[in-house]
């Protein structure tokens, strides 16, 4: 495992605003960082098992890595 491995965090809980979007992610650190910074956090390596896109509307997005696994998609994760 690398030191960027050893060093990088994951989502384990989501908050959403009142339409259903995904708003802010809490790591494994306990630490809350709202939707822009988990972006650009999975750019560089700090957040593990996502990955940023451009949707059809021309925005990037994050997603969770594809992995066969429903469970550990952003929208069903626990919410706080």
């Amino acid at each position: 495992m690398s030191s960027q491995e050893s060093q990088s965090e994951q989502v384990v809980a989501v908050r959403k605003n009142g339409d259903g979007d995904i708003v802010e992610l809490q790591l494994t650190s306990g630490k809350v960082v709202d939707y822009k910074t988990a972006q650009a956090m999975s750019k560089t390596g700090e957040i593990t098992g996502l990955n940023v896109f451009r949707g059809r509307d021309n925005e990037e997005h994050l997603r969770s890595d594809p992995d066969g696994r429903e469970d550990n998609n952003l929208d069903n994760l626990p919410t706080f």
